[in-house]
C-alpha cells in the first residue's frame, strides 16, 4: 500500500478525480490503480480554498512503481494498528475505575475487553438521565451539583464540539477513533484532519459502549461517588463510596483515577490522605462569540457559503510583552455557549456544538495563560481555589440563578459598561446580564485579553469585532493540578493509577481516551504479574 500525500481537490473537483490524480502523481496508467480512497482531508485557505488530501492506493507492481515514482509524498504505508493486550483471568479484586468521562470510558472497555471485569464508578448519571438534568438547568437555572456539565456518563466532553484532534502521534488514536465509529460516530472522523463528533453523535455513542461495557462483564455504577481511601502499608486496600444507598466500603487494589477536572471535592480527599499532587499551570478567560457567516467570510473570503466548506474555525494565540500568551481554546463553529457550573453560586461557561454545526454564532474561548505563581496560597490546591474566585465573581456580576456576565468587545477595550447587544446576541443560557468585565474578572486577566484582541483581529477579520460577545467565567480549560505517577502509571500510594485530563495527563477527549488505554494497558500487566506470582507460590 502506498501512501500520497497533499494532492490538491478544488471545490468543483469531484472525488472521483483522485484514482486520475494518483495515476498521474505515480506515472502509472489509471487502471494499474487498482483501489485509493482518502485517509486524511484538510481545508488549505491561504491562497483560495481548496482540499488538501492524503491518499492510499493499492497498485500494482507497487515495489517497481515506488522506485520510478522518486516523488517525497509517496512512500510506503508501514503502519502497524494498535492492539489490546493480551486477555486475563479475572482478578479476584476486580480493577476499579473512577470516572465515566473519555479517559475512564477507554480504559474500563479495554480493561473488559481483555477479560478484567472492571468496576466503573461515576458520580453522575447516564447519559439519559443527565441530558434531561442540564437542559432543566439551561432553562431555569435549578442546578443539580452531581448530575451536570462536569459530571455524569462521558464527563464534560458529552456537552461540547466533540472535538477529536490532537497535537501528538499515537496508534491508539486511531484505534479509538474507529472504536467510536463502531458505537454510531459518524465515518468522517476518519479522514477529517480536525475530526469532531458533535454532542448529539457523542451520547449515542455513549449509550453503545456501555451497553458494550455491561456484556463484557463490566459492573456500571452511576450515581456512585468516590468519598475516601482506606490505605495500609502505602498501599490502598479498599474506598469508601458513597451510593444512592449509602456509603458502602469496596475492597480494591488496583483504583484507576480517571477524574474531570472538575471533581474539586474528590482531588481534597486525595489531597487529605496523602496523595502525593503538585500544582500546574492553566488558562482562563471568556468565551467569544461572532456570528458564524462573518467568521466564515473571513476565513473563506469570497468562497464563504460554498456548499461543500464546512463552517469555518480559527485556531489563534499571541505572546504579549508581559510574558503571557493568550489563545483561542475549543472553538465551536455553529455553536452556542453554555453554562457548564458544578458547583452552587458560582458560574463557568464553555462551548458546545452539534455535529451539523448549523447554529447562527461561532464562539471560543479567549483564554490568558495562568501560572501557579498567580494562585492564591502555595499547595497543590492553591489553583481550585484560583479558579473558584474567577466562577463567584462571574456569578455575583450576573446577579444569581447562573446567568453570566457579558460585554460587547467593543465596551470592553473601552473600559465601559455593555447595556445591551449588536449584531451578535449571545447563546448563553439560562440567560446573561450586561456589565463591564474589568469589574468582575483580574486586572491582569482583563489587561491581557485587551491587549491580545486586536493582534488576534489582524490574524482573523473581524475577531475584535465591535459587537462580539464576551462571557465569562471559562475557567475550565484544564485542571490545575497534577496527580504525581510514575514509569509504571502508578501513584507513590500503589495500587491508585491517576489516569486522564482531571489528574493532568491529558488535554481533550482524543488524548485522555489514550490516557485510559495506556493506563489499562499497565494495569493488565500488573495483574498478569501479580497472577504468575500466585502460580509460583
Amino acid at each position: 500500500m502506498l501512501q500520497i500525500e497533499r494532492v490538491r481537490l478544488e471545490l468543483d473537483e469531484d472525488e472521483e478525480l483522485l484514482r486520475q490524480k494518483v495515476s498521474a502523481v505515480l506515472r502509472v496508467p489509471e487502471g494499474d490503480v487498482l483501489r485509493c480512497w482518502i485517509f486524511r482531508r484538510a481545508i488549505d485557505a491561504r491562497e483560495g480554498v481548496r482540499f488538501i488530501c492524503t491518499l492510499r492506493a493499492e497498485v500494482k507492481n507497487e515495489g517497481h512503481v515506488l522506485k520510478r515514482c522518486k516523488n517525497k509524498n509517496v512512500s510506503p504505508v508501514n503502519e502497524t494498528p494498535y492492539r489490546l493486550p493480551d486477555g486475563v483471568r479475572p482478578p479476584d479484586l476486580p480493577p476499579v475505575v473512577v470516572g465515566a468521562g473519555p479517559g475512564g470510558l477507554f480504559c474500563a472497555l479495554a480493561l473488559a475487553r481483555c477479560g478484567a471485569r472492571p468496576i466503573l464508578l461515576e458520580r453522575g448519571w447516564n447519559v439519559e438521565r443527565r441530558a434531561e438534568d442540564v437542559e432543566r438547568f439551561w432553562e431555569t437555572g435549578e442546578l443539580d451539583p452531581e448530575s451536570n456539565v462536569q459530571f455524569g456518563e462521558g464527563g464534560a466532553g458529552a456537552f461540547s464540539d466533540g472535538k477529536l484532534n490532537t497535537g501528538t502521534r499515537d496508534l491508539r488514536h486511531r484505534f479509538i477513533l474507529k472504536t467510536l465509529v463502531a458505537h454510531g460516530a459518524p465515518e468522517s472522523i476518519l479522514t477529517e484532519a480536525k475530526p469532531h463528533v458533535g454532542t448529539d453523535y457523542l451520547r449515542r455513542v455513549l449509550v453503545s459502549i456501555r451497553r458494550d461495557l455491561e456484556k463484557l462483564g463490566g459492573d456500571i455504577r452511576f450515581g456512585h461517588r468516590l468519598a475516601g481511601l482506606e490505605i495500609l502499608d502505602g498501599r490502598v486496600v479498599a474506598l469508601e463510596v458513597e451510593g444512592p444507598e449509602g456509603a458502602y466500603r469496596l475492597p480494591a487494589e488496583a483504583v484507576v483515577l480517571a477524574l474531570g477536572n472538575g471533581a474539586r471535592d474528590t482531588f481534597e480527599m486525595l489531597y487529605a490522605a496523602g496523595v502525593p499532587m503538585e500544582p500546574k499551570p492553566l488558562a482562563v478567560g471568556v468565551r467569544i462569540e461572532h456570528r458564524q457567516a462573518d467568521i466564515d467570510l473571513a476565513q473563506y473570503k469570497a468562497l464563504a457559503g460554498h456548499p461543500r466548506l464546512p463552517a469555518a474555525s480559527y485556531k489563534l494565540s499571541c505572546h504579549l510583552d508581559s510574558g503571557r500568551g493568550v489563545f483561542s481554546f475549543c472553538v465551536c463553529p455553529g455553536g452556542q455557549v453554555v453554562a457548564a457550573a458544578s458547583e452552587r453560586d458560582r458560574a463557568v461557561t464553555n462551548g458546545m456544538s452539534f455535529y451539523a454545526r448549523d447554529g447562527i454564532n461561532c464562539n471560543g474561548g479567549l483564554l490568558v495563560g495562568v501560572t501557579p505563581a498567580d494562585f492564591p496560597g502555595d499547595g497543590p490546591l492553591a489553583g481550585i481555589a484560583f479558579q473558584q474566585e474567577l466562577e463567584a465573581r462571574a456569578y455575583a456580576a450576573g446577579e444569581g440563578g447562573f446567568a453570566a456576565p457579558v460585554q460587547r468587545v467593543e465596551d470592553f477595550l473601552l473600559r465601559r459598561p455593555s447595556a445591551g447587544p449588536g449584531r451578535v446576541l449571545p447563546t448563553y443560557r439560562p440567560g446573561v446580564r450586561w456589565c463591564n468585565l474589568w469589574e468582575v474578572l483580574p486586572d491582569f486577566i482583563c489587561e491581557a485579553l485587551a491587549e491580545a484582541l486586536p493582534i488576534l483581529d489582524k490574524k482573523v477579520r473581524g475577531y475584535a469585532a465591535p459587537d462580539a460577545v464576551l462571557t465569562a467565567a471559562e475557567t475550565r480549560s484544564s485542571c490545575p493540578l497534577r496527580i504525581l505517577r510514575g514509569e509504571d502509571g502508578q501513584s507513590p500510594v500503589r495500587g491508585l493509577w491517576p489516569c486522564g485530563e482531571g489528574a493532568g495527563y491529558a488535554g481533550g477527549i482524543l488524548s485522555a481516551a489514550a490516557d485510559g488505554l495506556r493506563t489499562a494497558e499497565k494495569v493488565l500487566e500488573t495483574i498478569k504479574n501479580t497472577a504468575r506470582e500466585g502460580e509460583t507460590t
